[in-house]
């Protein structure tokens, strides 16, 4: 049971542009050209809660869109940006968002022994519900949440997901609340698309399709949403022609 719990911890959600802080122009230039350590880097220098955890955002992001597989460090930066976010605004949206975001990625790679120790997954989903708590409109929560769900359900399976208190169902609310909330975000489509295609892409085939469509018909404006586009078109293609490498490849990417 316990070994199930701790499978059940390492959750995703790539980062995702969200409700715009206050914050001067400098940091969103670089962010949406891709120029994330600079974007991470002008925005921590304002030393503000929107600042922080903006520059949270902007680690994240270079680590989620990243070709080949990202340092560790990225994350432990993105949560420190975070915690400091919260450390001047305890209740700051976007900051628990950042941390909730860095804590799921921290626990991908863990064994389940230390996935098990660290927690990660858990308080990942008490911090998004205590934003969603606050503002049950908050599309980027329900987003996180949406992809929470479906990947416990998939790495713990249905005893671990109901120790977790997890289901594809719950889920699937979140992604439909979000979907209306933020129907042209095509990071949140191609995130609950591909948790349902890493799955199982028997069962959830076609519902992942038309979240990977609506990514496919957002429109973009940066690099990140950019990437997730291509990424979206990439698994919609092998999952037309491949079934089982693009659940394999859908479970290996952000």
């Amino acid at each position: 049971m316990r070994q199930i719990r701790a499978r059940a911890t390492a959750v995703i959600l790539a980062a995702s542009v969200w409700a715009a802080p206050a914050l001067s122009e400098t940091p969103y230039e670089y962010f949406s050209v891709g120029a994330y350590e600079d974007a991470a880097g002008a925005a921590d220098a304002l030393e503000t809660a929107d600042g922080h955890a903006f520059a949270a955002r902007a680690l994240l992001a270079e680590y989620a869109t990243a070709d080949e597989p990202a340092s560790g460090e990225l994350l432990r930066r993105a949560q420190a940006s975070a915690e400091a976010a919260l450390a001047l605004e305890p209740d700051h949206a976007e900051g628990l968002m950042q941390l909730a975001i860095s804590l799921s990625m921290q626990a991908r790679p863990m064994s389940v022994r230390e996935a098990m120790a660290s927690g990660n997954g858990e308080r990942a989903r008490e911090l998004a519900e205590m934003v969603l708590d606050a503002d049950p409109n908050n599309y980027y929560a329900h987003g996180f949440l949406a992809v929470w769900h479906v990947e416990v359900r998939r790495r713990g399976g249905a005893l671990g997901a109901s120790v977790m208190g997890a289901s594809v169902k719950k889920g699937r609310a979140h992604y439909e609340r979000c979907a209306y909330l933020a129907p042209d975000n095509a990071s949140l489509h191609w995130q609950y698309g591909r948790a349902l295609i890493a799955h199982n892409p028997q069962k959830f085939g076609a519902e992942a399709q038309e979240a990977l469509d609506r990514a496919l018909a957002a429109n973009t404006d940066d690099h990140l949403e950019a990437t997730s586009q291509a990424r979206a078109a990439l698994i919609a293609d092998l999952l037309a022609s491949d079934v089982r490498s693009a659940s394999e490849r859908a479970a290996e990417m952000l």
